[in-house]
C-alpha cells in the first residue's frame, strides 16, 4: 500500500532568482496559452512597469529640466515593442521622451504602438546624433535586443546604435537584459552595453548575475503565484501597489 505521506521537502526545486532562457520562454508561454495572456497585453503591462522604475531611479521632482529628456532606443523585435509602450508612459508622466526606432517591424502590434507615441507627438529620430547624445539628454533606454536576439540579427542601424550607446557619459537603462549580452552566462558580444539600471521584465533572466549597475529592478507583479511557484521563483515582495520592486 502507498505511503500517504507528502513528497520529501529535499526533493522540492531550489528556489532561484533567475532564469534560463528555455525557463523565460516556457513562462511566457504559460502566461500566453494557459492564463490566456495576450501579447499586447504582455508588452503593455512590461512597458508600463518599465516606465515606473525610471521614475524610481530618477524621480521627476529631482531632475532639472534637461534631465526629464529621455532616448528611448528600440529595436524590431519584442524589447522595442516594450520600449515603444515605456516611452509612452514616460510621456503621461511628464518626461520628455524621443524614440529612436531604426529598424521598424511591419508587426500589426509595433505598428499600433508606433502610431499611438506619434499621437502623443512624441518626437521619432530619423539618425542617432551621435556627437549629441550626452548633452541633448538626462538619459537613455536600451529596448534594442531582448534574450535570444543577437545583434547581427536586427540589421546595420541597431547594430551601429548599440556602439554609439557604449560611448554614453550620462545613464543608460536596460530592459529585460543588457542589449549583446548573452541572457545565459552574462558575457557581452562586441556590442554588449554597461547599463546603470536593469528592469528585469517578469522575472530576472540569468545573466543579471552579472548586473553590476546602480538598480535592479524586477517587472513581475502580473505573473501570477502558481506561475511563480511552478518556476522556483524567489522575488522580492511588491509595496502597496507597485508593479516593480527592487532587488
Amino acid at each position: 500500500m502507498s505511503s500517504a505521506a507528502g513528497p520529501d521537502p529535499s526533493e522540492a526545486p531550489e528556489e532561484r532568482h533567475f532564469l534560463s532562457t528555455a525557463e523565460a520562454a516556457a513562462l511566457e508561454r504559460e502566461l500566453l496559452e494557459d492564463y490566456r495572456f495576450g501579447r499586447q497585453q504582455l508588452v503593455e503591462l512590461c512597458g508600463h512597469a518599465s516606465a515606473v522604475a525610471v521614475t524610481k531611479a530618477f524621480p521627476l521632482p529631482a531632475l532639472s529640466r534637461k534631465q526629464r529628456t529621455v532616448l528611448v532606443v528600440c529595436g524590431p523585435e519584442q524589447n522595442g515593442a516594450v520600449g515603444l509602450v515605456c516611452a509612452r508612459h514616460l510621456r503621461v508622466f511628464e518626461y520628455e521622451p524621443t524614440i529612436f526606432y531604426p529598424t521598424r517591424s511591419l508587426d500589426l502590434l509595433h505598428r499600433d504602438l508606433t502610431t499611438q507615441c506619434e499621437k502623443m507627438d512624441i518626437p521619432f529620430l530619423s539618425y542617432l546624433p551621435t556627437e549629441l547624445i550626452n548633452e541633448a539628454y538626462g538619459l537613455v533606454v536600451d529596448a534594442v535586443l531582448g534574450p535570444g536576439v543577437e545583434p547581427g540579427e536586427v540589421g546595420g542601424p541597431c547594430t551601429r546604435a548599440l556602439a554609439t550607446l557604449k560611448l554614453l557619459s550620462i545613464p543608460l537603462v536596460s530592459l529585460d537584459i543588457p542589449s549583446g549580452w548573452d541572457a545565459e552566462t552574462g558575457s557581452d558580444s562586441e556590442d554588449g552595453l554597461r547599463p546603470d539600471v536593469l528592469v528585469s521584465l517578469a522575472a530576472p533572466k540569468r545573466c543579471a548575475g552579472r548586473f553590476s549597475g546602480r538598480h535592479h529592478f524586477v517587472a513581475g507583479r502580473f505573473v501570477p503565484d502558481d506561475v511563480r511557484r511552478k518556476f522556483a521563483l524567489r522575488l522580492p515582495g511588491y509595496t502597496g501597489t507597485d508593479c516593480v520592486a527592487a532587488l
